[in-house]
């Protein structure tokens, strides 16, 4: 997989991903605010407005970011899969630190966004939006 891998485009790419991210993120995350304000589980709040961020990263991040013209069903499945992890590990962190530790969920919620977010990029990279062996 890594012998692949073009680094070429990668300060491009990251500069792209960056703008897309930062754009879903923080409407995402002043939506979280919003919705948590108002007596919303910080868990619910995830869930319900992690799959409308996925969305919009994956019209985003598959052409204008990565320019990627491969297989759109094998971009599609491993997109889920990635957001699927994503997903868990946001709501992992969110759960455990604001349960186990007690720290404030606006704040565990902005670090997961930050951990995810370099998750993602690499797992986006290096298998979803991967250049396919011509």
């Amino acid at each position: 997989m890594l012998k692949n891998l073009n680094f070429k485009n990668s300060f491009e790419e990251s500069r792209k991903y960056g703008l897309v991210g930062i754009t879903s993120n923080l409407l995402g995350y002043a939506f979280y605010i919003f919705l948590t304000l108002f007596g919303m589980r910080p868990e619910i709040a995830v869930s319900l407005l992690y799959p409308i961020g996925a969305m919009f990263g994956y019209l985003g991040n598959q052409k204008f970011t990565f320019k990627y013209s491969g297989s759109q069903w094998g971009s599609t499945l491993r997109y889920f899969l990635a957001q699927l992890g994503g997903y868990l590990i946001n709501i992992f962190l969110l759960y455990s630190l604001v349960t186990f530790l007690n720290l404030p969920h606006a704040i565990v919620q902005a670090l997961s966004i930050c951990i995810v977010a370099i998750y993602l990029y690499i797992i986006l990279k290096l298998y979803v939006f991967r250049e396919e062996n011509k």
